[in-house]
Protein backbone atom coordinates (compact mmCIF):
# COMPACT_ATOMS: atom_id res chain seq x y z
CA UNK A 1 0.00 0.00 0.00
CA UNK A 2 1.65 3.56 -1.09
CA UNK A 3 1.44 6.07 2.03
CA UNK A 4 0.96 9.83 1.29
CA UNK A 5 3.28 11.98 3.74
CA UNK A 6 1.04 13.17 6.88
CA UNK A 7 2.15 16.37 5.59
CA UNK A 8 0.74 16.49 2.70
CA UNK A 9 -3.45 17.70 2.14
CA UNK A 10 -5.56 15.70 0.17
CA UNK A 11 -7.95 18.32 -1.58
CA UNK A 12 -11.84 17.01 -1.47
CA UNK A 13 -12.79 14.82 -3.88
CA UNK A 14 -10.29 12.36 -3.02
CA UNK A 15 -10.53 8.56 -1.31
CA UNK A 16 -11.10 8.75 2.40
CA UNK A 17 -7.98 8.50 3.49
CA UNK A 18 -6.74 11.59 2.74
CA UNK A 19 -2.86 10.94 4.15
CA UNK A 20 -1.13 8.72 7.00
CA UNK A 21 1.84 8.94 8.75
CA UNK A 22 4.23 9.27 12.24
CA UNK A 23 4.03 12.33 14.13
CA UNK A 24 5.02 12.40 17.95
CA UNK A 25 5.61 8.44 17.78
CA UNK A 26 1.40 8.07 17.23
CA UNK A 27 0.11 6.82 13.84
CA UNK A 28 -1.99 9.45 12.21
CA UNK A 29 -4.70 8.78 9.79
CA UNK A 30 -6.20 11.89 8.17
CA UNK A 31 -9.86 10.92 7.20
CA UNK A 32 -12.27 13.10 4.64
CA UNK A 33 -15.98 13.30 3.57
CA UNK A 34 -18.16 10.63 3.60
CA UNK A 35 -17.55 7.53 5.57
CA UNK A 36 -20.17 5.15 4.86
CA UNK A 37 -20.82 1.35 3.77
CA UNK A 38 -19.78 2.88 0.15
CA UNK A 39 -16.95 4.21 1.07
CA UNK A 40 -15.50 2.80 4.30
CA UNK A 41 -13.07 0.43 2.91
CA UNK A 42 -10.02 2.09 2.39
CA UNK A 43 -10.40 3.68 5.94
CA UNK A 44 -10.85 0.53 7.35
CA UNK A 45 -7.19 -1.14 6.01
CA UNK A 46 -5.53 2.19 6.94
CA UNK A 47 -6.89 2.42 10.32
CA UNK A 48 -6.40 -1.91 11.17
CA UNK A 49 -2.91 -1.61 9.47
CA UNK A 50 -2.25 1.46 12.17
CA UNK A 51 -3.54 -0.50 15.04
CA UNK A 52 -1.74 -4.12 14.42
CA UNK A 53 2.04 -1.46 14.89
CA UNK A 54 1.35 1.43 16.88
CA UNK A 55 -0.08 1.32 20.51
CA UNK A 56 -1.93 4.77 19.89
CA UNK A 57 -3.42 5.51 16.76
CA UNK A 58 -5.09 9.28 16.23
CA UNK A 59 -7.88 9.47 13.52
CA UNK A 60 -7.87 12.88 12.21
CA UNK A 61 -11.96 13.19 11.96
CA UNK A 62 -12.04 17.57 11.06
CA UNK A 63 -12.74 16.71 7.43
CA UNK A 64 -15.12 14.33 7.88
CA UNK A 65 -18.61 14.93 6.32
CA UNK A 66 -20.80 12.29 7.52
CA UNK A 67 -20.48 9.02 9.09
CA UNK A 68 -22.81 6.03 9.81
CA UNK A 69 -22.88 2.73 12.15
CA UNK A 70 -20.54 1.47 9.71
CA UNK A 71 -18.09 3.86 10.24
CA UNK A 72 -18.90 3.83 14.39
CA UNK A 73 -18.44 -0.17 14.41
CA UNK A 74 -14.92 0.72 13.05
CA UNK A 75 -13.79 2.94 15.76
CA UNK A 76 -15.17 0.40 18.03
CA UNK A 77 -13.32 -2.23 16.84
CA UNK A 78 -10.29 -0.54 16.76
CA UNK A 79 -10.41 0.98 19.79
CA UNK A 80 -10.38 -2.46 20.61
CA UNK A 81 -7.34 -3.57 19.54
CA UNK A 82 -4.87 -0.47 20.61
CA UNK A 83 -5.49 3.09 21.93
CA UNK A 84 -7.41 4.95 19.39
CA UNK A 85 -7.83 8.69 19.40
CA UNK A 86 -10.23 10.81 17.56
CA UNK A 87 -8.85 14.37 16.63
CA UNK A 88 -11.33 17.39 15.64
CA UNK A 89 -14.78 15.78 15.26
CA UNK A 90 -16.88 18.50 13.54
CA UNK A 91 -20.64 18.78 15.33
CA UNK A 92 -22.34 16.11 13.43
CA UNK A 93 -19.68 13.18 13.84
CA UNK A 94 -20.06 14.58 17.90
CA UNK A 95 -23.79 14.35 17.67
CA UNK A 96 -23.55 10.72 16.34
CA UNK A 97 -21.39 9.43 19.08
CA UNK A 98 -23.29 10.83 21.43
CA UNK A 99 -26.38 9.80 20.42
CA UNK A 100 -24.85 6.31 20.22
CA UNK A 101 -23.44 6.32 23.11
CA UNK A 102 -20.15 5.42 22.35
CA UNK A 103 -18.80 9.08 23.52
CA UNK A 104 -18.13 7.80 27.05
CA UNK A 105 -16.03 4.96 25.84
CA UNK A 106 -13.74 6.66 22.61
CA UNK A 107 -11.68 8.76 23.30
CA UNK A 108 -11.81 12.46 21.22
CA UNK A 109 -10.15 15.71 21.83
CA UNK A 110 -10.96 19.26 20.24
CA UNK A 111 -8.06 19.45 18.22
CA UNK A 112 -4.89 17.23 16.02
CA UNK A 113 -2.76 18.74 18.54
CA UNK A 114 -4.47 17.77 21.63
CA UNK A 115 -4.91 14.40 20.58
CA UNK A 116 -0.91 14.19 20.09
CA UNK A 117 -0.12 16.10 23.26
CA UNK A 118 -2.21 13.81 25.64
CA UNK A 119 0.05 11.26 27.15
CA UNK A 120 -0.53 7.42 26.32
CA UNK A 121 -3.57 5.95 28.65
CA UNK A 122 -1.78 3.34 31.37
CA UNK A 123 -2.56 0.04 30.02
Amino acid sequence: MVREPLDNSAPAGLPVVAAEGEVNGYWVVRAQGDLDSDSIDPLFIAIWQAAAGHEVVVLDASAVTFADSSFLSLLIQVHQQTELRIAAPGTALTRLLRTAGVDQVLRSYPTLDAALGAPPVAS
